[in-house]
């Protein structure tokens, strides 16, 4: 069945005339909608209409700030990782791979090995994730099965080489010990 001429749209392009080879009236134009966006979000005190919460770091903290999170206001925060302990101190983790076969990023990397205690099959003997090519997704905390690893609220983490951002199960552990009080997500 042939399509009506009167459904067809011609998408040739127009040929520009000199003002279009300036270029002009396209920057006049992006400024127009700039002004437009400016003068739309100030009230006619000066002082902006919108409800945009500015925090001047590191003066002050968003700790105390909720997050608006597709309409509704919830007060989470997706943070550097840190694996639990088990009852026992132990790390929770029993070397699954499910973390590292759901992280998105790939920056999860997991050297199981048999364990020595008859609750478990095996536990990690290397459990190393890049905080720098993480993008905090939270897909390995949503596959682990014994929620051994979480996101906490801390978000203050700094290092001067690359090296330093890759955590590994000692420094994981190290911020469960920090953050044992907080609650996790």
């Amino acid at each position: 069945m042939p399509i009506p001429d009167s459904e067809i749209t011609d998408v040739t392009p127009r040929k520009m005339n000199r003002a279009d080879a300036l270029f002009l009236p396209a920057v006049f134009k992006g400024l127009g909608t700039t002004l437009r966006h400016v003068f739309e979000n100030l009230g006619r005190d000066g002082k902006n209409k919108k409800n945009i919460y500015v925090v001047q770091y590191p003066e002050e903290k968003r700790d105390d700030r909720d997050v608006l999170d597709g309409g509704q206001w919830r007060g989470n925060f997706r943070g550097v990782h840190r694996l639990n302990r088990d009852e026992d101190g132990r790390v929770r983790c029993v070397a699954c791979f499910m973390c590292a076969t759901a992280c998105p990023a790939n920056c999860i990397h997991i050297v199981a090995e048999e364990s020595p205690w008859e609750d478990r099959e095996k536990y990690p003997k290397q459990f190393d994730i890049d905080e720098l090519r993480c993008i905090y997704c939270g897909m390995c905390e949503e596959a682990c099965p014994v929620d051994a690893i979480e996101l906490t609220p801390l978000y203050e983490v700094t290092g001067l080489s690359r090296q330093e951002m890759i955590f590994d199960k000692s420094k994981l552990l190290e911020v469960y010990d920090q953050t044992i009080d907080e609650k996790p997500m």
